[in-house]
């Protein structure tokens, strides 16, 4: 490892930050340390540190808000790449909007909002950034990334810029062509369309109360743990068995959102893999569907 650190300071790579822990920066607040947490603040700065990384053969990861991620309770072994501030930019245009990966896609909802653009109410509620949005074709409300994508610079794993279009990204349900072929978002560009901006704020309050009623947003989760089978949804699933309020440790089954699941407070990875775990187990048993999950669990265990 220290081999690896020597080499990414010798060049100008943006931040490094050794033994990192995680925890702080994933919504559930679990995670261990990585080795080193990286964090470019431009796009020469991450071209080149993805390049470094491919040539010498060091391990990496990328992370945005971590709202997607349960890391585990070990940490992370390599490189975790973070965008910086530098990523962190909105500019609307003619048709719609460019954003920075590390740009909020909540943010980005309301001020398109605010400017009379419709297209991004789906995203009020999505406590992800614009990277992570675009590698998951983030959606809700029968809406997701692929409806107003145009396109996206992307730096592969090779360290090769490009650019890909809206059938380059391979999109289906929570789903894009970066999770076979790697690579990090950079920037990514949306078509919106003017709207009504009573009609639109009406929406988004509408989606804000909804969530407000059934999600347990004032306590540490990552949102829908699994992905909603064929004609079905998890959380449906999930209440039916009898799971709602099911504890393992800190964790817990949300008893507002049966999808959710929560940290209490000491809440480790184990423990949301353990319920994790059960959930899948009593389902399958019950009714011969194999949960998938929808936030990606990392690291070493």
């Amino acid at each position: 490892m220290h081999q690896w650190i020597s080499i990414l300071s010798q060049n100008n790579v943006g931040m490094i930050l050794e033994n990192e822990p995680l925890a702080k920066y994933t919504t559930w607040k679990i995670g261990g340390p990585a080795d080193a947490l990286v964090i470019p603040e431009n796009k020469e700065q991450m071209v080149h540190l993805v390049q470094l990384l491919h040539h010498h053969q060091i391990p990496w990861m990328q992370l945005g808000r971590g709202s997607n991620m349960l890391v585990s309770d070990k940490g992370i072994r390599g490189i975790v790449v973070k965008p910086g501030n530098g990523f962190d930019y909105a500019e609307f245009h003619d048709d719609g909007v460019t954003a920075g990966a590390a740009h909020s896609f909540v943010k980005l909802s309301v001020v398109a909002a605010k400017k009379e653009w419709t297209g991004l109410e789906f995203g009020s509620g999505i406590p992800g950034t614009v990277g992570g949005a675009v590698y998951m074709n983030a959606g809700a409300h029968g809406s997701d990334v692929s409806r107003i994508f145009h396109s996206a610079e992307i730096v592969l794993e090779t360290g090769e810029l490009v650019r890909f279009s809206k059938e380059d990204m391979e999109f289906a349900y929570r789903h894009s062509v970066l999770h076979e072929r790697r690579g990090i978002v950079l920037e990514a560009t949306f078509v919106l369309r003017q709207g009504e901006r009573k009609v639109i704020s009406e929406t988004m309050a509408a989606y804000k109360d909804r969530r407000r009623l059934t999600q347990p947003l004032q306590m540490a989760c990552a949102g829908s743990v699994f992905r909603n089978p064929p004609g079905d949804h998890a959380a449906r699933l999930i209440e039916a068995a009898g799971l709602k309020g099911l504890t393992q440790g800190g964790a817990q089954v949300s008893t507002m959102h049966a999808n959710f699941i929560v940290n209490t407070g000491q809440a480790t990875a184990e423990d949301v893999i353990t319920l994790m775990q059960q959930i899948q187990s009593t389902i399958s048993s019950q009714n011969g569907i194999n949960l998938v999950p929808e936030v990606f669990v990392v690291g070493e265990r």
